[in-house]
């Protein structure tokens, strides 16, 4: 990662003082400490939309949201190839239809792969078998956007194609696979990056690649 790739210090700051509140609240009994934690978490909603497009009602609402000992979230994403080599995308709704590979938040009582097992069912419509564990990525070590109001580790995941035909879910409007030459460049760069796409078609290439750690 270079100097311009990594987080703005207003954003490492808002998320280091919400997860001192978090974390505070979460095993302070006293009274006055945990004013005091949740003053810090107000604090921090402010900086992050102080320098941001968010909703300061929206952002106290996701911090106010969060209980336990703070952690950074789990984000799996599938590449699923079929036998042809193109691998599986996915047009999110809620990024303006842009395409990204499937998946989604890591389920509480699933595993990494029962998550995104399900994920590419429910927003893709087809079973796949996990394969390897292709990268594991730090996402404020990669250049996503916008910026998340939380730490995220992201899980990559090669797959393969074992039944049924794409169609889009709930959260997507359509499925399609796609040759390397073909991935569309309209890509949701909040969830996947052009470069990490392609390193999935590396890892499909080579199974003997190690897991990426970054």
């Amino acid at each position: 990662m270079t100097m311009d790739d990594a987080p703005p210090r207003w954003l490492t700051w808002a998320r280091q003082l919400q997860a001192i509140a978090q974390t505070g609240l979460a095993f302070s009994r006293d009274v006055y400490d945990r004013e005091r934690y949740e003053a810090i978490r107000a604090l921090a909603a402010q900086i992050m939309t102080e320098h941001s497009d968010a909703d300061l009602r929206h952002v106290e609402g996701l911090f106010a949201g969060q209980a336990g000992y703070a952690t950074p979230k789990v984000d799996v994403r599938a590449a699923v190839f079929r036998d042809d080599g193109r691998i599986l995308l996915v047009r999110e709704t809620a990024d303006g239809g842009r395409w990204t590979l499937p998946g989604g938040w890591a389920d509480v009582n699933q595993s990494p792969r029962e998550s995104v097992v399900r994920e590419v069912r429910e927003e893709a419509g087809v079973e796949v078998s996990v394969r390897k564990l292709a990268a594991v990525y730090d996402r404020e070590r990669h250049p996503h956007r916008p910026p998340y109001p939380f730490h995220i580790y992201k899980l990559f995941f090669v797959c393969d194609l074992i039944g049924g035909d794409p169609r889009p879910g709930v959260e997507t409007s359509e499925a399609a696979f796609f040759a390397a030459r073909d991935v569309p460049a309209d890509l949701s760069l909040s969830r996947v990056l052009p470069q990490q796409i392609s390193r999935m078609f590396e890892h499909a290439a080579a199974p003997d690649l190690p897991t990426d750690f970054d």
